[in-house]
């Protein structure tokens, strides 16, 4: 089954088929000479996500997902969530995002967050959502250099490493975006088999 995923991170689309690798084929918006930065103007993960698939369907007329993913930390009243990739300005890079949060942090004992991640569908004409939460906390500095954004400040509850010096296929087992992805991919496998 081939499906379009609205995204132009080559992180996202490289983690979300290694996690459905076997079960489908996604296309990315450059396998259907889709080339624009598509406008996340929403003020909710779900409606950042519902854009950008409602973007590909209204301008190529294929069905497609795409997902919107924030950090949100307890003391920072889930800051930086939808803001998460440019939490620093602008322009700024994941390390620009990593420090200002560890700055903002400073001195503060709750340190409390979680990554969560919003798939929105569109499927012959109808919406799904899909949503992946993974509950951990903000460590004091960086460790490992694994996966990408927050991942090396970022330790998941039950583990004593951060999502940085985890290896790839323990990250992409319990990860926001894998379980929010095996929704994805649950459905979808349902639906092929019921049509």
């Amino acid at each position: 089954m081939k499906i379009v995923f609205a995204t132009n991170n080559e992180h996202k689309l490289d983690e979300i088929t290694k996690i459905s690798r076997g079960k489908l084929e996604i296309l990315s918006l450059s396998d259907i000479n889709c080339h624009e930065e598509i406008p996340e103007t929403g003020d909710t993960l779900k409606e950042n996500a519902l854009i950008k698939a409602k973007y590909v369907k209204d301008k190529f007329g294929l069905d497609c997902f795409a997902d919107d993913t924030g950090l949100e930390v307890d003391a920072l009243n889930n800051a930086p969530g939808i803001y998460s990739s440019r939490y620093a300005g602008p322009n700024c890079d994941p390390e620009d995002n990593m420090q200002k949060l560890l700055q903002d942090l400073q001195g503060l004992k709750n340190r409390k967050a979680q990554f969560r991640t919003v798939i929105a569908l569109i499927l012959n004409g109808k919406e799904y959502y899909f949503e992946g939460v993974v509950k951990g906390e903000i460590i004091h500095q960086k460790k490992g250099s694994n996966g990408f954004g927050y991942d090396p400040i970022f330790k998941p509850i039950g583990y004593d490493k951060t999502f940085g010096e985890l290896p790839e296929k323990i990250k992409n087992s319990l990860s926001h975006r894998a379980i929010a992805t095996q929704k994805l991919v649950d459905f979808l496998l349902k639906q092929k088999t019921e049509g």
